[in-house]
């Protein structure tokens, strides 16, 4: 049996550059398709038996909590009675029995090194997976987590290509030894999140809201030799953009999707 391992997922941006979606929403609620890309995410980390997790929430974060919060009645068929609301009967016909959801208030302006260090009391266990709410990939999830295992480090970052965008990994074999600029010539391997942490990681982490993730407690991760990078080939994509959500769209309608997996 697959052993469920927790997932926190950073859900706090602002999305600046996708603001004709996120002036409205929080950029983890813009759909693909008929529901967000954030319940794509959960979804998929689901099919390979993860289902406990942990939103860190941020910019319009009450949005996220009233999503889910009303999950069943709006995403169920429900029989109601008037006047006898403890009638109200909801007829179940969705698959996402058993997911477990801590919703986490981390502030509107905090950096990701800082809202994961809040949510640090939710985490049970010595391990634990972390991706961010805006990115959608076809990785293995368990083979990640028996390559974290096997090489006995600290942190794991699932490093993928093309990095025309993004800052450049610098790697030696499976190991990280820096974090790049962006890159002229984008030929590298990027932090394409999908990240496994020991829980050692706090120990790099303060709750100011001005403690990043990648800039500064990953750097030092990383000269310290503590840094590993799993390898992706395959899928990978992020909605940073409105081009980048009209893209996922059109695959998603199109049946192309190939983090569906369900």
């Amino acid at each position: 049996m697959t052993e469920n391992i927790q997932t926190v997922i950073l859900c706090g941006g602002v999305g600046t550059r996708l603001r004709e979606e996120t002036e409205f929403r929080p950029k983890p609620m813009v759909n693909i398709g008929s529901h967000p890309i954030l319940w794509h995410i959960m979804k998929y980390y689901s099919q390979f038996g993860h289902k406990d997790f942990i939103l860190a929430l941020g910019y319009k974060g009450e949005m996220i909590k009233n999503y889910f919060c009303h999950y069943e009645l709006m995403n169920n068929d429900v029989t109601i009675e008037l006047g006898q609301p403890e009638r109200t009967c909801i007829h179940y016909a969705h698959d996402e029995a058993g997911w477990k959801i801590t919703l986490a208030d981390t502030g509107e302006k905090t950096l990701k090194g800082a809202r994961l260090k809040k949510v640090e009391r939710y985490i049970r266990g010595d391990m634990f997976m972390m991706t961010y709410g805006d990115g959608i990939a076809d990785v293995d999830i368990n083979e990640l987590l028996a390559f974290h295992k096997a090489h006995g480090k600290m942190a794991t970052v699932t490093g993928i290509n093309p990095a025309s965008r993004f800052g450049e990994l610098k790697i030696d074999g499976d190991r990280v030894e820096a974090f790049r600029e962006k890159p002229r010539n984008g030929n590298g391997l990027i932090n394409g999140g999908f990240l496994v942490f020991n829980r050692e990681i706090f120990n790099y982490l303060t709750t100011d809201d001005s403690c990043d993730l990648e800039i500064g407690p990953l750097e030092q991760i990383a000269r310290e030799g503590q840094l590993m990078v799993y390898k992706h080939r395959g899928f990978w994509a992020c909605m940073d953009t409105l081009r980048d959500m009209e893209y996922l769209n059109r695959i998603w309608n199109a049946g192309e999707a190939r983090w569906k997996i369900w």
